[in-house]
C-alpha cells in the first residue's frame, strides 16, 4: 500500500515539523502577542481576518501528498489522511477522500491559476484600491478608524478624481465606495475571476497564499508558508502605498500620488509578481499530481 510513496521515518519528519513549528511561531509572535492584549493592527490583523486561517492551523506541519510518514499513529484521525501501513503506523493523505471532497474546488484554483500564470502583468494601477474604498467617505468614515489619512479626505479624493481607476480584482473592488466604483475601468465580478486575475495584481498575489492553505493537506506546508510570507510582504506595501498614514507604526509611506511614489509602487509590484507566479507554478505542479480527468 505503500507503493509510489516517498516515506519519512519518524526522526527525520520529526525535525521537518519542529522546524516549521519555529519558523510560523517567529512570523506571528508579534500578532499573537497583540491578540492576548486585544492590540489591534491595521496591517498584519488581515493576514488572520481576511484570511482566515489561523496561526495553529498554520504552524500543524504537511508534507503533502505523496509522502508518508513513518510511526505518526496520531495522524490516522486527522482529515484527509489514513493508514497505509498498520504495522510501521505510516500515514498519508487519502487523496480519494481529499478529490470526493475537494474536487470542485481543485478545478476551480486550477483554472485560475493557470490564466493568472498565462496573462499579461498589468503595473498601471498604484495601488489605488486602498483610495477607491474611502472616496467620498469623509475622515470620520474610514475603513481603518482612528488612522489619519495623510493628504485629509478632500487631498485624498483629488486623487482619486486625477487617475484612472484600474482595479481587476474582485474581492478588492467589492469594497470601493459606491461613488468609486463607476469610476474603474472593469466592473470585476465573482464569475469572472478566472478571466480578469493578472499576475501584477498585489491581490492576486497575496490570495496565492489563500489557494495555498485551501489545498493543504495535499500541498506542503512549506509552499504555504512561503506563500504567507509573500503576502504579508504584499501587505504592508498594500498599506503603505495607501492613503493612510502609518508611520507611527514603522511603515514609512509610498506616496503613489507622485511620480516617484508610483516608480516606487511598480518597482514592489514587478518583484511581487515574479515571487507570486514561481509559488503559482510550485501550486500548478501539485494539482498535475491529482488523479487525471478529475480537474480539467
Amino acid at each position: 500500500m505503500t507503493a509510489g510513496l516517498a516515506l519519512l521515518p519518524a526522526e527525520r519528519w520529526r525535525r521537518l515539523e519542529s522546524a516549521h513549528a519555529e519558523r510560523v511561531d517567529e512570523l506571528t509572535r508579534d500578532h499573537r502577542d497583540r491578540v492576548r492584549r486585544n492590540i489591534a493592527h491595521p496591517v498584519e490583523d488581515f493576514l488572520f481576518t481576511y484570511y482566515p486561517f489561523r496561526p495553529s492551523q498554520l504552524r500543524r506541519w504537511h508534507p503533502g501528498a505523496g509522502v508518508a510518514l513513518v510511526g505518526a499513529p496520531e495522524r490516522a484521525g486527522w482529515r484527509f489522511h489514513r493508514t497505509v501501513d498498520a504495522t510501521r503506523a505510516v500515514v498519508g493523505v487519502d487523496l480519494p477522500a481529499f478529490m470526493a471532497a475537494r474536487c470542485d474546488q481543485v478545478r476551480f484554483v486550477r483554472r485560475l491559476l493557470t490564466a493568472t500564470v498565462a496573462a499579461p502583468g498589468q503595473f498601471g494601477c498604484f495601488g489605488l484600491h486602498e483610495w477607491a474604498m474611502v472616496y467620498g467617505q469623509g475622515g470620520d468614515r474610514v475603513r481603518h478608524a482612528g488612522r489619519r489619512l495623510r493628504l485629509g479626505a478632500s487631498g485624498t479624493d483629488a486623487v482619486v478624481r486625477d487617475h484612472r481607476l484600474r482595479c481587476s480584482h474582485y474581492d478588492a473592488f467589492r469594497f470601493f465606495t459606491d461613488a468609486a466604483k463607476p469610476r474603474n475601468q472593469l466592473q470585476p465580478d465573482l464569475d469572472g475571476r478566472v478571466r480578469n486575475e493578472q499576475p501584477g495584481c498585489l491581490h492576486a498575489s497575496m490570495d496565492v497564499y489563500k489557494w495555498a492553505y485551501r489545498l493543504l493537506p495535499v500541498v506542503s506546508s512549506d509552499l504555504v508558508v512561503d506563500a504567507f510570507e509573500l503576502a504579508r510582504s504584499i501587505r504592508e506595501v498594500d498599506m503603505r502605498a495607501s492613503p493612510y498614514d502609518l508611520s507611527d507604526l514603522g511603515y514609512p509611506p509610498i506616496p503613489i500620488e507622485s511620480v516617484a511614489g508610483k516608480a516606487q509602487y511598480v518597482a514592489l509590484q514587478r518583484e511581487f509578481a515574479g515571487r507570486a507566479q514561481a509559488l503559482r507554478r510550485r501550486l500548478l505542479d501539485v494539482l498535475q499530481t491529482l488523479a487525471p480527468g478529475t480537474v480539467a
